[in-house]
């Protein structure tokens, strides 16, 4: 049996009452556009991490496809501000997965028809969500439009050409990109060049023809090599030893008591000649140590890189 800290409209009611509770808007003060970008900026990555945890197999996701969102549109020359949209829309995308029920989410297989259907709100589902936040203008065609396609035939719109905006074709790429190369319980991830060749194969019909390009084109393979398979700079996942599921190590962790949220085990990380490892401790998580905790230091590192090229619309 899994252990999950949140199950279903438990976990979205109290993400709803804590997102309202951190909204941040502009105030009046001198430093007013960068203070209030910032405190958008870190409410709406606190609460995209809690709702990442919601499926562990997921860990570091959001990171990934927020860096490769990022680099794809520093290797296009978009400008700061476009850049800090791409990373910040990468990040923020999965929002609305928030409402999936657990029978769709943690499916180990294809969904069924209906239950594509279902799968299919999540966009619709967070961009409602982003609509009460200062910050949410700025990445809500990010979040709606990412499963957009060029030739028409995604969702939630059916929007096709340069109709869907450009943010939600980068977004799109890289979630592509990552959901192709990580593990999931019911397959391993493929290796860089042949989800590349997919994407190739896949120009101008599920993938933006000039995304496709800046990808193939004008990044090379060892450039990706430290955001797949990694939650953070420097930071490969780690593997439960238990259950040899996925976990995301926080930014700063050192030695301590974390858990695997997929099998529950209680584990102990200990450094050895300078590297973190985990360890069974043979008992099981406490409700405690289950708890999704968002990861404040990357969370910090990343605002604060984008603050000062976006900015809190009222």
């Amino acid at each position: 049996m899994e252990a999950r800290f949140f199950e279903g409209d438990a976990m979205f009611h109290t993400l709803g009452r804590w997102f309202r509770s951190l909204s941040y808007h502009p105030s009046s003060s001198s430093h007013a556009p960068v203070s209030a970008t910032l405190g958008a900026l870190k409410s709406l990555l606190g609460l995209a991490m809690v709702v990442e945890a919601r499926d562990p197999y997921t860990a570091g996701h959001l990171w990934r496809v927020s860096q490769l969102a990022r680099l794809l549109a520093e290797r296009a020359g978009l400008s700061p501000q476009e850049r800090a949209y791409c990373e910040a829309g990468g990040f923020l995308h999965d929002l609305g997965k928030v409402a999936m029920p657990d029978h769709v989410l943690f499916k180990g297989g294809p969904l069924t028809p209906d239950e594509f259907e279902i799968m299919k709100t999540h966009p619709t589902v967070g961009a409602h969500m982003l609509s009460p936040h200062a910050l949410g203008s700025a990445v809500h065609a990010a979040v709606l439009s990412h499963h957009e396609r060029p030739d028409g035939e995604g969702y939630p719109q059916g929007l096709s050409g340069a109709s869907v905006p450009m943010v939600a074709r980068v977004v799109g790429l890289a979630d592509a990109f990552d959901a192709m190369t990580s593990d999931r319980p019911y397959r391993k991830g493929m290796p860089m060049g042949r989800a590349t060749e997919i994407i190739r194969a896949e120009r101008g019909k599920q993938f933006d023809a000039r995304w496709v390009d800046v990808l193939t084109d004008k990044v090379r393979i060892h450039e990706l090599a430290h955001i797949v398979g990694h939650s953070d700079e420097g930071l490969p996942l780690a593997s439960c030893p238990v259950c040899q599921g996925p976990l995301a190590m926080p930014r700063g962790a050192g030695p301590g008591m974390t858990a695997c949220r997929i099998c529950g085990a209680e584990l102990e990380v200990v450094k050895t000649h300078g590297v973190l490892d985990l360890r069974p401790t043979g008992r099981k998580a406490s409700a405690e140590q289950l708890q999704p905790q968002p990861d404040l230091a990357l969370i910090e590192v990343m605002a604060r890189g984008m603050a000062p090229y976006a900015a809190c619309r009222t």
